[in-house]
């Protein structure tokens, strides 16, 4: 099936998030004595809030109560850090133009909560080419689970089979894959080699690569 849709992920895709809610999360885990490697980061990425949260905390018998409140000052801490200091990825305007030129469709899935993706909409200025937001705020189930990107679709009234994805982490790229949608991976440069990639259908080092060859080849 022709490709006429592009939905793209926004933490570390879009937006150089990843390292401010490893600020965030730091700063709210440190009142717990609790601290993660960047390994213990890396392998986390993707996820929602909540389920970070819950599985990061597992050892400290929180309520669920408990374990909301640490997700949300998290989330609250991240808000604030990527109002200040986010900044884009190498690559936004061209890829954002590239599709927009070629008249696909766009739309935007991320584990993210929406008041996270106003800001970084703003931020980027790219509010008024983005045609769905989907978001796994309210989602029975986030990343690695499809129903984001299939929600997406949806509301962009496509079938997942004509969607190309765009995605940094591997818990995104199996969400991608279990839509049935194409996928292409840019992954932090750390993480560049790890051979998980080879489940997706295009690997590269940033959205200002991608062209008219790679729609070919996809």
């Amino acid at each position: 099936m022709e490709l006429n849709t592009v939905i793209f992920d926004m933490d570390g895709l879009l937006i150089d998030s990843e390292p401010l809610w490893n600020e965030a999360a730091d700063e709210v885990f440190a009142r717990y004595g609790k601290r993660l490697t960047p390994e213990e980061y890396a392998s986390s990425t993707g996820l929602r809030t909540s389920e970070f949260v819950a599985w990061w905390m597992k050892d400290y018998q929180f309520t669920q109560t408990q374990l909301d409140e640490v997700a949300t000052e998290i989330i609250r801490n991240v808000i604030e850090k990527v109002r200040t200091k986010g900044k884009a990825m190498p690559g936004v305007g061209h890829i954002i133009d590239f599709f927009h030129r070629r008249e696909f469709k766009i739309g935007l899935a991320t584990s993210s909560p929406q008041a996270l993706v106003d800001v970084v909409l703003d931020i980027l200025q790219i509010r008024p080419y983005i045609q769905a937001i989907a978001t796994a705020e309210f989602l029975e189930y986030g990343k690695p689970h499809p129903q984001v990107y299939l929600n997406c679709a949806r509301q962009l009234d496509v079938s997942p089979l004509g969607c190309l994805c765009f995605e940094d982490s591997f818990n995104g790229m199996i969400a991608v894959k279990a839509a049935r949608m194409k996928c292409v991976i840019v992954p932090v440069p750390a993480h560049s080699k790890d051979p998980r990639w080879s489940a997706a259908d295009l690997k590269l080092s940033s959205l200002q690569n991608f062209g008219d060859l790679h729609i070919k080849l996809l």
